[in-house]
């Protein structure tokens, strides 16, 4: 039988988000209902609240969270009712051209749960990224649910499921840094924050931290940061060199996404180095550059696209570095906050007063 729980909803584009009761139904083949502990509010749900992902409205949002399975369907294999999971929205197929050439964790047919959760009145729901998780309960693929270790604070581990990782991997998966290697990372949000802290985890040398906020600049020290550029007192391309002895840094991350940063971004690496784009830009964007530089600078020119993680090789082993005290996610939870504050986490994220409030459920 479906049950009814309480969920977080955008009706309408721009308009502020309601809190509704929404039907989660039984989960079917390959299903899992999860019951939602926590969930961190991130700039993605913002985004589809003012359609600029798409117009399937309403929304059920929420996407970065933890919690416990609380029934599963048939055929479902890998977690069972009990396990202290995060949720993540690239369930891999194991089918597709990438997953074939050993490249899951650039899945071209993620999966998503079959059925849909709905309104009382049986308007369908879209859930943000496929999970949904602003709600006491939520329906997901099973390929969805992260087993990890349930000594972690779920307020901490839910962040996993999205901007943490996004930067974090970005750094480590997508940037390959190294140890003894220069980072810089433009943007000191949480997902700069999160890719400075991963250029920290494997012992980057020197690492570089550049925003326009001092407030910000304090946050990245906190997480790993070796030295600061606030972009609005100095350039930032050439600080960079003059903090790698002329030359440039090895990795450069744009956790901001637009085109003037990823110049820097650009500019500000040594010939041969990488440059990670994380930050996403709209859709309008465009970008004018001598195509002789890409050329004569040589190097790397990525995109990371959730960190280029696969969930479940790196959620168990970062919460593991986490409890050992290893990785400081804790620091990325500024406030807790129960699920009627959403509409003014928004607010405080846009404002920059913090780097993730998380929904306790």
């Amino acid at each position: 039988m479906s049950q009814t729980v309480r969920g977080v909803i955008s009706r309408k584009k721009g308009e502020p988000v309601e809190v509704v009761d929404v039907v989660i139904p039984d989960p079917g083949p390959g299903e899992v209902v999860v019951k939602v502990t926590a969930c961190g509010v991130c700039h993605t749900d913002l985004t589809y609240r003012e359609g600029g992902i798409n117009d399937e409205f309403p929304f059920l949002l929420g996407h970065e969270a933890a919690g416990t399975v609380e029934s599963v369907g048939d055929g479902v294999t890998n977690v069972e009712p009990g396990d202290f999971v995060i949720l993540n929205w690239r369930a891999v197929c194991g089918q597709c051209r990438a997953c074939k050439r050993g490249r899951p964790h650039l899945c071209f047919d993620t999966h998503n749960a079959a059925q849909k959760m709905t309104l009382t009145d049986g308007t369908e729901l879209t859930p943000a990224l496929g999970i949904g998780a602003f709600a006491d309960k939520t329906l997901v693929h099973e390929g969805q649910c992260t087993k990890v270790d349930p000594e972690a604070d779920p307020a901490v581990a839910g962040l996993l499921g999205c901007g943490v990782m996004a930067g974090l991997g970005a750094a480590v998966n997508t940037g390959a840094v190294n140890r003894d290697d220069t980072v810089a990372v433009i943007g000191c949000g949480g997902v700069g924050d999160a890719a400075i802290a991963g250029a920290a985890l494997v012992g980057a040398r020197r690492i570089i931290a550049v925003d326009t906020d001092n407030k910000k600049l304090e946050w990245a020290r906190e997480f790993g940061a070796t030295h600061t550029v606030n972009a609005r007192e100095l350039d930032p391309v050439e600080t960079i060199q003059d903090l790698t002895d002329g030359f440039g840094a090895d990795v450069v991350i744009d956790a901001v996404g637009r085109p003037e940063t990823w110049k820097q971004a650009f500019y500000a690496r040594d010939l041969a180095g990488t440059v990670v784009l994380v930050g996403v830009p709209t859709p309008d964007m465009t970008l004018e550059m001598p195509l002789i530089d890409f050329f004569s600078r040589g190097g790397a020119l990525k995109s990371s696209w959730y960190g280029d993680c696969l969930p479940e090789r790196d959620f168990p082993t970062l919460i593991s570095l986490y409890l050992q005290g290893r990785l400081p996610l804790e620091k990325f939870v500024t406030e807790r906050i129960g699920i009627d504050d959403v509409e003014a986490a928004f607010d405080k994220m846009h404002g920059g007063q913090v780097l993730r409030s998380v929904v306790m459920l």
